[in-house]
């Protein structure tokens, strides 16, 4: 490779001197081409060298891929088994639910029958003491209508002779108003004032000289 560089380098400068271009000067323009070019083909080998690794770099991505889905399969396929034993559990767990309610259910439908027997005795005997009470309270209000007509017969009597009193208390009152109005409307009768006695006044004594005698 490097032979091949330096024969392309003499045949470069063999040109640049045949075109007339000093010896010198084409050997550095050889120097610059050959760095150049093998720039150049290093720049190529990194590049191959890069490819390679980069080859490489996918190989083990893909190797990594494929142990990644390979151990979500796994992990997927456990998973699926978890899920289907907590569904199992649910089922069984919602199955047992069911019973406990259609159990307490059929408890609670007993516990009501039997209440709501019981009810109805209760309301029986209610009924029987409210017949009872009504048939005595019957009787006691026909005892009390034979009583209160008694009394009421007993108190005619009475009421008639009260009736009677206040009619004549009543009678006494008007005829003592009558007179006492008919007194009222009569005119005043005119009496004279007494008479008064009309009496003279005593005589003063004359006033006495003690220095002249009595007579």
């Amino acid at each position: 490779m490097h032979s091949a560089i330096a024969f392309d380098s003499y045949n470069y400068v063999r040109k640049l001197r045949d075109v007339g271009v000093d010896e010198r000067q084409a050997a550095i323009q050889a120097e610059a081409m050959l760095d150049l070019v093998e720039e150049r083909l290093a720049t190529k080998k990194d590049l191959a060298e890069q490819d390679i690794r980069l080859a490489a770099i996918e190989a083990d991505l893909k190797r990594d891929i494929k142990e990644v889905e390979a151990g979500l399969k796994r992990d997927i396929k456990e998973l699926d088994v978890k899920l289907a034993s907590v569904e199992a559990g649910l089922k069984r767990d919602i199955k047992e639910l069911e019973v406990k309610m259609d159990t307490k259910a059929e408890s609670i439908k007993a516990e009501l029958k039997r209440d709501i027997k019981e009810l109805d005795v209760k309301m029986a005997a209610v009924e029987t003491n409210l017949k009872r009470d009504i048939k005595e309270l019957d009787g006691k209000i026909e005892l009390s209508k034979a009583e209160l007509s008694k009394a009421i017969e007993s108190s005619k009597g009475d009421t008639i002779k009260w009736t009677a009193g206040m009619f004549v208390a009543q009678t006494a009152l008007i005829i003592g108003a009558m007179f006492a109005g008919v007194k009222m409307n009569q005119p005043p009768v005119y009496q004279a004032p007494p008479t008064q006695e009309m009496r003279l006044p005593a005589p003063v004594p004359a006033p006495t000289n003690p220095l002249v005698p009595a007579k």
